[in-house]
C-alpha cells in the first residue's frame, strides 16, 4: 500500500508543480482527506465497493466544489481505480514531498515544564542554521519526562530527558 501511495502522491505532486498549483493542491488535498477522515458516512461511501464508480463520481462532484481541476481529476482517477482508501497515505506522502521541496523541517521540543518562547525560538533558529532548512517549530509539555528536553528534528530524536537517563541507569544497575 505504501508504494502505491508513493506513486500516486508523486504523480499528483509533479502535475501540480508543473501547473504552479502546488500550494493550493496541498491545501485542498489536506481538506479532502480531513473531511473523509472525520465523516464516517463519507468514508463509507467512497471506500465501499457497493457504490458504483459513477455514483462515487457524482458524490465527489457534490461534495468537493471549487477545487483545482488537477485535484478533481486525481480524485476521479482514485475512484475509477478503486484506490480511495489510500487517500490518507497519499496525503502523507504528498506532504513529505511538499516539505522537501520547500525545505521545511518539522522540529518538536518536548519539556517537562512550559519553556520560554524565546528559548524555543532560538533553539529552532540554531537548528535551521545548521540544517539549512526552514523550521516548522512546535513545543509541547509532557510532565512524564521529569526534566530536560526531548528534541525531534524530522525523523531524528534526541532524548535528553531525566526519565530516559534514569531508565538507562536502572538498566546498568540491573546488569551489574
Amino acid at each position: 500500500m505504501q508504494e502505491i501511495a508513493q506513486v500516486y502522491a508523486r504523480a499528483l505532486f509533479e502535475v501540480a508543480s508543473e501547473q504552479g498549483r502546488l500550494d493550493t493542491v496541498n491545501e485542498q488535498l489536506g481538506q479532502v482527506a480531513q473531511a473523509i477522515g472525520s465523516n464516517r458516512e463519507l468514508a463509507v461511501f467512497f471506500f465501499s465497493p457497493y457504490f458504483s464508480v459513477q455514483e462515487k463520481r457524482d458524490g465527489l462532484q457534490r461534495a468537493v466544489q471549487g477545487a483545482e481541476p488537477v485535484l478533481m481529476n486525481f480524485l476521479e482517477t482514485l475512484i475509477e481505480r478503486h484506490r480511495m482508501p489510500v487517500i490518507f497515505r497519499i496525503r502523507g506522502e504528498f506532504e513529505l514531498l511538499y516539505d522537501q521541496t520547500r525545505k521545511l523541517l518539522p522540529v518538536q521540543v518536548t519539556s517537562a515544564i512550559e519553556l520560554d518562547p524565546e528559548l524555543v525560538a532560538s533553539l529552532g533558529a540554531r537548528i535551521g542554521e545548521q540544517t539549512g532548512n526552514e523550521i516548522e517549530l512546535s513545543s509541547r509539555v509532557d510532565p512524564e519526562i521529569l526534566g530536560g528536553i526531548v528534541l525531534r528534528v524530522g525523523n531524528f530524536i534526541m532524548d535528553a530527558s531525566i526519565r530516559t537517563r534514569l531508565e538507562q541507569l536502572r538498566r546498568e544497575v540491573a546488569q551489574a
